[in-house]
């Protein structure tokens, strides 16, 4: 057991039978009374969020996460299936849990998964992944003060802002915790 003054982002944490990650903390006091604790929670299992706030003092039950290097296989609609790559595995994902991950998945990627006693729950993005570009506007330099962007769209279907350099065919590297362009490999 945690105390909620504990929590922090990417925290993992169950109560009422389901698996939660805290996406926001917010500790808030009043001039009198307990601290209340807002939190912002993704459910694991389902990939719906929720608000929750939480009285200073009240505790949850931490929980032990397991990591396994994965490597992406396919999707089928419903699932997305990754490879233990020393067992030869198959774990299905389920869509709802992969909704923030999918844009930047490509086949035989290898990813970090991360389950609970057996059941794969979440998953850890590489902080950047290259891309090909396979749609952009054309775009003419004009007279810009600051620089200008035009919208791409990747390999994966991501749209992205980028510089108007940037052509169909080149791959460029996108940062996947802010969802931007960093350069053009």
């Amino acid at each position: 057991m945690i105390d909620v003054n504990e929590l922090r982002k990417g925290t993992t944490f169950t109560m009422d039978n389901n698996i939660y990650k805290v996406l926001e903390y917010q500790h808030h006091k009043p001039g009198r009374g307990k601290a209340t604790i807002r939190t912002s929670l993704r459910n694991l299992r389902t990939g719906s969020i929720i608000q929750h706030n939480f009285t200073s003092g009240n505790r949850v039950e931490d929980i032990r996460i397991d990591k396994n290097v994965m490597e992406y296989l396919y999707n089928d609609g419903d699932f997305y299936y990754f490879m233990d790559v020393q067992t030869y595995e198959q774990t299905p994902i389920p869509t709802a849990v992969m909704a923030d991950a999918a844009p930047y998945l490509k086949d035989n990627q290898k990813i970090e998964i991360l389950s609970y006693e057996g059941e794969a729950i979440d998953v850890n993005l590489p902080i950047t992944v290259e891309l090909e570009v396979v749609e952009a506007e054309m775009a003419v330099a004009g007279d810009t003060a600051t620089g200008a962007t035009k919208q791409v769209i990747l390999e994966t279907g991501l749209k992205v802002a980028a510089p108007l350099f940037v052509n169909i065919g080149d791959v460029i590297r996108i940062d996947t915790r802010k969802k931007t362009y960093i350069t053009r490999v």
